[in-house]
């Protein structure tokens, strides 16, 4: 309910505009059409989300060094975002908005304006940082941003490993159980020839700062004929970085013109992502649709080789300015492959990547826009099918119809090519051949099943094409499904309790070999007799999980850390602490683990590696609970953890409920002092029986610290207490 919390509007303003914070501080925006409330909109999101809002601009523009603190790690990030280009030809997505969804998209942006320059205090202005006006181009910017990092950017993470791992030796039967090599076009000679002059990028410079890890979320929609009510129930949790305070996420409630929107946006893009309005329901997760390639390109005296010609490639120079060092000049090299990574000057063959949503944004912006006042989960397909960046939307509407599309720029490549491996950039049949249409993406209408599960899985058996080659794994679909198929009887309590489900199949699948080897070989031994009465849950109060936890560790690193056969100690605990990889494709390497006839076992069988992992295991005396172990510090997007505690920018040794292959997934990744994490930053769940939206956000509605709204539901995030959008 509101509670008469203004929010003060100085100086011009659309008329009969009102906004107000109920009772948990979440912003009502009340207006006569969607011009104005995009207006309010904007608004908002200056007044709460000032300080991160800015600091994505600066991050996406590469500006750092040049506008905030002038580090090394800074100058990394600044490189990493100009070698991208994400702002270049902004300009020109703007000229490809039609006129009435560019006339929003000004409005959302003249509302952000004066909301900047009525915001009094900011840490942001503390560091002297002066705001200049958001435009249009910076939310395409973002939309850019969001849709790549760790999207797209896992993506390419693993598909340079899979080169390195490559030139390491390893033979074609153990890179095929891993990776997804079609042999007809997989060459091994030309990927030994690539010269690699940037490796794989360590997550520990590049999330510093405010960009989160948007990964791995959950969302299932459910029939009418499965419920209480005889109504559709959708429910999305996404499991992004949780532990930085503001959420990534802002809740509003936009009303005009009869119709009400609210649900979770992102400051800086008009629009609500993931909510519902009066008629429709939606959530997303990330698809993990392969939209980054790479070709080999044959260099020689700054051009390369390209069906039998020599071409130039396009030289782009940056210049970072830095406060307390000289600028940095740097040059790249792009052509129609895209970035090289490498310098063509001095002859050799480097990759050059490319990634489909590099030009992107105006088609995300139109499909925001058009969401406001979306009518059905048909119409809701046709307008999340053209949004640029790969997600999986679950749809509902209020005449008992679920829907299932998947959204994204797949590349059309050549017969047979999957776009996982490097080919010869000078072969121009392996040119892309245009965009895939939404239609032949994965999707699903009113499915017999009557419910519809995404949770980062393979999701390919739904569509004419296969977009996905490194799927995440499929545990957590898995317990959903099952819990799902369960009765008919479901309501918006079940799927509150299925978001905070904690039973992992990964654990089971893991314990049926290990458990029949300790009975016979180590029946006495305390871990083995806590393991053995373990419920494969990862609750707060469980001894089992840490126990679990340190042999699933213990065994990755038998099978994967030995050089001879394997990566070797040194790159497994790199892949471990300063990448994705072992977070994002842990199911591709427990394959191989659970697998007793894998290449991977060699000089030793699979039950032998698993009981010479389980006797590195270390017990303390008194064995430790999950809560322990696995908890973590929120902290400030700007400032982190580079101030004291007193001045109370975070929440100090929050517990995670969860693991990685948990429907609450509670996984926590440490990398250099840096700490971050996969868990629910929001659960929503709605019924289209009547017009409420239950929400359970991590963190409050503004980026303040000293404001009350700060850490509002930080407790009832954690307590699992959802509270009720009206």
């Amino acid at each position: 309910m509101l509670s008469n919390r203004k929010i003060s509007i100085k100086g011009k303003r659309p008329a009969d505009l009102s906004i107000e914070r109920d009772e948990n501080g979440v912003v009502h925006v009340n207006a006569n059409d969607v011009n104005d409330v995009m207006w309010g909109s904007g608004y908002a999101h200056a007044v709460d989300r000032y300080t991160q809002l800015l600091l994505m601009r600066i991050i996406g523009q590469g500006r750092l060094c040049e506008l905030l603190e002038d580090t090394n790690e800074n100058l990394a990030i600044d490189t990493f975002f100009r070698r991208s280009n994400w702002c270049g030809r902004l300009a020109d997505e703007v000229k490809k908005l039609d006129k009435s969804t560019r006339e929003t998209c000004q409005r959302y942006c003249d509302g952000i304006n004066a909301g900047l320059g009525h915001k009094k205090a900011s840490m942001l202005k503390v560091l002297g940082y002066r705001h200049t006006p958001w435009k249009i181009e910076d939310s395409i910017l973002l939309s850019r941003m969001t849709g790549y990092l760790t999207l797209a950017q896992s993506q390419t993470e693993v598909e340079h490993l899979f080169v390195e791992t490559v030139q390491g030796g390893l033979c074609l039967e153990k890179l095929k159980e891993l990776f997804p090599i079609n042999e007809d076009i997989f060459d091994r000679d030309l990927l030994e020839s690539v010269t690699l002059n940037q490796r794989i990028i360590p997550n520990s410079a590049l999330w510093n700062n405010a960009i989160p890890r948007m990964m791995a979320s959950n969302n299932w929609v459910i029939a009418g004929s499965k419920t209480c009510d005889g109504s559709p129930i959708l429910a999305n949790d996404p499991h992004l970085e949780v532990n930085r305070l503001p959420n990534v996420w802002c809740e509003q409630s936009l009303s005009f013109d009869g119709s009400t929107i609210k649900g979770m946006g992102m400051p800086g893009l008009p629009g609500i992502i993931i909510g519902r309005n009066n008629d429709t329901a939606w959530g997303a997760t990330y698809a993990f649709m392969d939209t980054v390639d790479s070709w080999v390109e044959q260099c020689e005296e700054g051009k390369y080789l390209y069906e039998g010609q020599w071409l130039q490639f396009s030289e782009r120079d940056e210049k970072i300015l830095r406060k307390k060092n000289p600028a940095v000049e740097l040059r790249f090299y792009d052509n129609h492959h895209g970035v090289l990574s490498g310098d063509p000057l001095k002859q050799g063959n480097y990759l050059a990547t490319r990634w489909t949503g590099a030009d992107s944004g105006a088609k995300t912006l139109i499909a925001g826009i058009k969401m406001l006042l979306v009518g059905n989960a048909k119409e809701a397909m046709e307008i999340l099918g053209h949004v640029e960046s790969a997600w999986n939307w679950v749809i509902s509407d209020v005449k008992g119809n679920i829907a299932y599309q998947m959204s994204g720029l797949m590349p059309k490549r050549y017969n047979g090519w999957n776009g996982f491996a490097p080919v010869p950039g000078w072969d121009k049949k392996y040119d892309w051949q245009g965009i895939v249409t939404p239609s032949d993406l994965p999707r699903c209408y009113n499915p017999v099943e009557n419910f519809i599960v995404t949770a980062n899985n393979d999701l390919n058996h739904l569509g004419r094409v296969s977009p996905i080659n490194m799927p995440m794994g499929d545990y957590r679909a898995k317990r959903i499904a099952e819990v799902l198929q369960q009765g008919d009887s479901h309501d918006i309590k079940s799927s509150q309790q299925l978001q905070f489900d904690v039973y992992s199949h990964q654990a089971n699948d893991f314990l049926s070999v290990l458990l029949p080897l300790l009975e016979i070989n180590r029946p006495t031994s305390r871990a083995y007799l806590i393991l053995k009465s373990w419920d494969c849950s990862y609750d707060l109060e469980s001894i089992g999980a840490p126990i679990f936890e340190s042999f699933y560790q213990l065994i990755r690193h038998e099978v994967f850390g030995q050089g001879h056969r394997g990566f070797g100690a040194d790159v497994v605990k790199y892949l471990t602490t300063d990448t994705g990889v072992f977070i994002d494709f842990y199911q591709q390497f427990d394959k191989i683990m659970l697998n007793p006839n894998s290449k991977w076992y060699q000089e030793k069988t699979r039950d032998e590696r698993f009981i010479a992992a389980f006797d590195k295991i270390k017990l303390p005396k008194i064995a430790k609970k999950w809560r322990e172990v696995n908890t973590i510090d929120f902290v400030n997007i700007l400032m982190g953890n580079k101030v004291p505690a007193w001045m109370k920018l975070g929440a100090k040794a929050i517990p995670l409920l969860g693991g990685r292959a948990t429907p609450h997934q509670g996984q926590i990744y440490r990398s250099d002092g840096r700490e971050t994490s996969f868990s629910p930053t929001v659960r929503t769940v709605c019924s289209m029986n009547d017009q409420i939206l239950h929400t359970c956000l991590a963190g409050g509605p503004s980026d303040n610290p000293l404001s009350k709204w700060y850490r509002w539901s930080l407790k009832d995030w954690q307590q699992g207490n959802y509270k009720k959008l009206l």
